[in-house]
C-alpha cells in the first residue's frame, strides 16, 4: 500500500482525528531524529513560520553535509542529461559565464564535464554558503578548474549569462527565480532549474530533515503560477522533465503528495 493510499485509508477510520493526532505527533518525533533523514513534515505559511517549529540548528551552512555530495561527483544520474543536453548548446552558441546556484563544491562541473565538452575559457561561477564555499576552493586547488565561489548570487547573476540552479532554488528564502532576477537586475540567456517540488496545487512550505542535526524549510511551487512568473520577464519555457529519483510525501497532508519533482529550462525571447 501506498503512502498516498495509507493516508486515504487512516482517514476513513473511527475515531480519525484522535487517531490522526496521535500518528502525527509520532512521525514529528521521528522526523527530528536521524531516522527522519530526507523525510518531511508540516504545513507552513511561510520560511519563518517553519523555522519557529524547527529546533535551531545551521541549515545547509554545514560542512558535514558535503559528503552528501560525494556520489554526484562521480555519477551523473536520468535528470542531470536535459541540464547536460541544453548546457552543450548554450556553450556551442559562444555563452561562457555560469553561474551554478548552490552547486556545493562544484559537484555539477565535476561531473558534467566527463560526458559534455567544456570550453577551455569557460568560468563555472558556484553561489554557495560560507562552509561550503571553503570546501570548494579546497578541492579546487588540487586540480586545474574553471570553477570559482562566491556567497553574493545578485553579483555573480549579473556576470553570468547562463543560470543553473539544482535542487537549492527552494531551500532559499524567497527562493523564486523571479524575485533573483529582479533584485540582481540580471537577464541570462538560459535558466536551467533541476529537482524542484511543482505541483498542481496551492503554494506552500514544508519542513526536511537534511541530516547531521540540520533542517530546512522548503518552499514548494505552484506549477502554473512558477512558469507565468518567469514568462512574465520575458523568457520562454523551452523544455520541462520530470524527476522520478525525487517525490514529496508529507504525514497528513495526502493533497501535498508530489510523485515527482521537475525541471524547467528557460531561454530569453528575442
Amino acid at each position: 500500500m501506498t503512502m498516498l493510499n495509507w493516508a486515504r485509508r487512516l482517514q476513513q477510520l473511527p475515531n480519525a482525528p484522535v487517531l490522526r493526532s496521535a500518528i502525527l505527533r509520532l512521525k514529528a518525533r521521528e522526523f527530528l531524529t536521524p531516522e527522519g533523514f530526507c523525510k518531511y513534515f508540516g504545513v507552513f505559511e511561510s520560511f519563518d513560520a517553519a523555522r519557529a517549529w524547527l529546533p535551531r540548528n545551521d541549515g545547509f551552512d554545514h560542512a558535514a553535509l558535503a559528503q552528501g555530495y560525494d556520489e554526484h561527483v562521480r555519477h551523473v544520474f536520468a535528470y542531470d542529461y536535459p541540464a547536460m543536453w541544453w548546457l552543450q548548446h548554450a556553450f556551442g552558441d559562444g555563452f561562457r559565464k555560469l553561474l551554478d546556484i548552490g552547486g556545493a563544491y562544484g559537484v555539477h562541473y565535476y561531473a558534467y564535464r566527463r560526458y559534455i565538452e567544456m570550453p577551455d575559457d569557460l568560468i563555472w561561477e558556484v553561489a554557495e554558503l560560507p562552509a561550503m564555499i571553503a570546501i570548494g576552493k579546497e578541492y579546487a586547488a588540487q586540480k586545474e578548474t574553471a570553477l570559482r565561489f562566491t556567497g553574493d548570487v545578485q553579483e555573480a547573476g549579473r556576470r553570468a549569462s547562463i543560470w543553473l540552479s539544482s535542487g537549492t532554488l527552494q531551500y532559499m528564502d524567497g527562493g523564486r527565480i523571479s524575485r533573483l532576477l529582479g533584485v540582481s537586475g540580471a537577464r541570462p540567456s538560459h535558466i536551467l532549474l533541476n529537482k524542484l517540488p511543482i505541483y498542481e496545487g496551492s503554494d506552500f512550505v514544508t519542513a526536511q530533515n537534511i541530516g547531521y542535526g540540520c533542517y530546512s524549510p522548503v518552499q514548494v511551487y505552484n506549477r502554473a503560477s512558477f512558469i507565468r512568473e518567469v514568462e512574465d520577464l520575458g523568457y520562454t519555457l523551452r523544455d520541462e522533465w520530470k524527476v522520478h529519483e525525487r517525490s514529496m510525501w508529507i504525514p497528513g497532508h495526502p493533497e501535498c503528495t508530489i510523485q515527482a519533482f521537475s525541471g524547467f529550462y528557460f531561454l530569453l525571447a528575442g
